[in-house]
């Protein structure tokens, strides 16, 4: 009965957040309608039409993208990217019944458009409202996932660890069932499975295994089948560095995905309707800047303007790369990184690299294609050559397209890697990003390069 209540109480909080998205909208779309009255004495039925049609479609396709997932464990900048998308999903699809049915001219360009922001920034904000609160009253204690722990005594130990560190995600451990390979532990989970069907006091079983115990823990699963709770396995996979993984089923057997990655089938789609809309808008904005530049280079260093260098992109495919041009012509056999006081930089070149504007350029890239706005930063061709021999994992940066900007940057790990062990830890806040992709992380890093990703204290 407690498991069929909780699962009562989760269906309830998703109707009621779909509840809450659809009212948002009707609210805010409302309120700017009654703030326009010239607009509301023509067509005010349509209107109102309008806006029930809208509010309706957000929490479908929300649904359908998996808005109202359980926030329990998940990010803000995850949840708000769903959110933005689901929500221009929906602008769209309300465009398209619009033109479709030749009813455009009926409507208010003003108000559609200030009604869809406002009804995105609402629905942010108060979504980021109830995030925060939500995560305050976890870190207080209540509103807490009660787990039992079964497995070997070192990785329960880490899994218990993990749990304690992270009080806003919710979980608390209430026991731990060791297993040290006595004869008797599968007969006392046999026990302990029966006692539990009906009455207990934990919400989910963890099982924390290694690999190899793969017959140990499907004897365990069908020995705790009969709890009507939620059993996760969690694999001692310490010793694999994973770029990331799921579970797949390929010709009728299920496998574990080692170098999964989140850009992959429709978040391709999504990752490409970002870097072409949000590029095409910062191109715009900043050709002004780039004509400037592109001006003061030829009046101070002449032809070429451009520096033009082939660099290895997604699955190591070649493209070439463009940066407005800051050093001397000069010629060399193999790629040497710009260092502190190299006569190779001009006065002008020193500016444009402190500021970032030498990379501006690579907005062209982006709309070709070859880059993405947010992305593991494309190192040098001989440089990958090199780190590849010294880096087991550094490879698996080219899963993904090549970045502008990433979040190796913007945490402060770009310019000059003068050893191996700079690298690998650049290496490693890639692989993080392309672990955890998600359109809100992209949005975090564009805010973060806006207010540390420009300043450049490297040479």
């Amino acid at each position: 009965m407690a498991a069929l209540r909780r699962s009562q109480g989760s269906d309830w909080l998703r109707r009621a957040m779909r509840c809450f998205d659809a009212g948002i909208a009707v609210a805010v779309a409302s309120l700017l309608l009654w703030a326009m009255p010239h607009i509301q004495a023509v067509g005010h039925i349509d209107y109102s039409l309008l806006i029930l049609v809208g509010a309706l479609l957000l929490p479908a396709l929300g649904e359908m993208m998996g808005l109202y997932q359980p926030w329990r464990g998940r990010s803000l900048y995850t949840m708000l990217g769903v959110y933005m998308l689901s929500w221009l999903a929906t602008i769209v699809i309300l465009s398209l019944l619009l033109v479709a049915t030749q009813s455009t001219h009926y409507f208010s360009r003003l108000w559609m458009g200030s009604a869809a922001l406002a009804v995105l920034c609402s629905g942010c904000v108060l979504r980021a409202a109830l995030y925060c609160y939500l995560r305050h009253v976890r870190s207080q204690g209540h509103n807490l996932k009660r787990v039992l722990l079964i497995g070997r005594p070192d990785y329960l130990a880490r899994l218990e660890k993990k749990v304690k560190d992270l009080p806003h995600a919710g979980y608390v451990v209430v026991g731990r069932y060791q297993d040290d390979d006595a004869a008797s532990f599968m007969e006392d989970m046999a026990e302990f499975a029966k006692a539990s069907i009906f009455q207990r006091d934990f919400d989910e079983i963890w099982l924390g295994y290694p690999l190899v115990d793969g017959d140990k823990v499907r004897t365990l699963m069908s020995q705790l089948a009969g709890i009507p709770a939620s059993i996760r396995f969690f694999p001692d996979l310490l010793d694999i560095r994973l770029l990331n993984h799921r579970i797949t089923q390929v010709a009728g057997l299920y496998s574990l995905e080692l170098n999964y990655t989140p850009l992959n089938g429709p978040m391709r789609l999504v990752k490409m309707l970002e870097d072409r809309i949000l590029g095409l808008i910062l191109f715009i904005i900043f050709l002004p800047v780039m004509l400037a530049v592109a001006a003061a280079i030829y009046w101070n260093m002449g032809t070429p303007v451009l520096f033009k260098q082939q660099r290895h992109g997604l699955d190591g495919k070649c493209f070439k790369i463009y940066k407005f041009r800051t050093m001397r012509l000069h010629k060399t056999s193999k790629t040497q990184q710009a260092s502190h006081g190299d006569m190779r930089i001009t006065r002008l070149g020193h500016f444009l690299r402190r500021t970032s504007l030498d990379e501006l350029p690579q907005l062209y890239n982006v709309l070709q294609g070859r880059m993405s706005l947010v992305g593991p930063r494309p190192h040098a061709m001989d440089h990958n050559d090199h780190y590849k021999d010294h880096i087991d994992i550094y490879m698996q940066r080219h899963r993904v397209k090549p970045g502008m900007t990433g979040w190796a940057q913007v945490n402060g790990l770009r310019g000059i890697t003068e050893d191996v062990s700079l690298m690998k830890k650049r290496v490693e806040y890639d692989l993080y990003y392309i672990e955890r992709w998600s359109l809100g992380l992209d949005l975090k890093i564009l805010a973060m390069t806006l207010t540390r990703g420009f300043v450049n204290r490297q040479p």
